[in-house]
């Protein structure tokens, strides 16, 4: 797959019948944010109020990380926000493993055209698909690897935090310490 832009990716997505999601899906959930940011998060796929507006991380879960956002002085008119899949999951379970591969084209192809330097893996599916099939979520969130150039950081998923608070804190040191390596490497974000 070698799309020209986004919007041409965008189309292909919201044609897309590869694997049965598309079926229960009211929308194609594809992507936000500024089209040359340099840092992009990625979560695992969409929930309810993702399914009815088309646009990532917009019910409890986006709000906790709008606020996370804020405690870091950016806004997503800066990022660029995505997920792992593109449609709904049936009753939000975990996106299969083949649903990841099916719809993995798509955010690589995302993130050819993006090209950040950082990515940040929102929860276990994101990191365990783009840092380490490994990756535990509790014992390696807030560490920075780095992959084809791309510094990447696995965290809690803030749907994840909503459950366990307790969380929290812990996520809020993680955001804090992207916060200073956009520093340390001049990331441009718009203010």
């Amino acid at each position: 797959m070698n799309c020209g832009n986004l919007n041409e990716l965008r189309r292909l997505c919201l044609d897309c019948r590869l694997c049965e999601l598309h079926s229960g899906r009211t929308n194609v959930v594809f992507g936000t944010g500024n089209p040359h940011a340099e840092i992009m998060f990625i979560g695992e796929g969409p929930g309810e109020q993702e399914d009815i507006t088309g646009e990532p991380f917009v019910g409890r879960a986006g709000r906790l990380l709008d606020k996370y956002f804020y405690a870091m002085d950016i806004g997503r008119e800066d990022i660029y926000i995505s997920n792992m899949v593109k449609c709904r999951p049936p009753q939000n379970r975990d996106p299969s493993p083949e649903e990841q591969d099916i719809c993995l084209q798509y955010l690589r192809e995302q993130v050819r055209l993006i090209k950040p330097k950082m990515i940040i893996c929102l929860g276990r599916i994101a990191a365990q698909k783009l840092i380490d099939p490994g990756f535990k979520v509790t014992k390696q969130h807030g560490e920075w690897v780095e992959k084809n150039g791309v510094l990447m950081m696995g965290t809690f998923h803030p749907a994840s935090l909503l459950r366990n608070p307790a969380q929290k804190p812990a996520a809020l040191e993680d955001f804090m310490k992207i916060r200073d390596k956009i520093a340390e490497m001049k990331i441009k974000v718009k203010k």
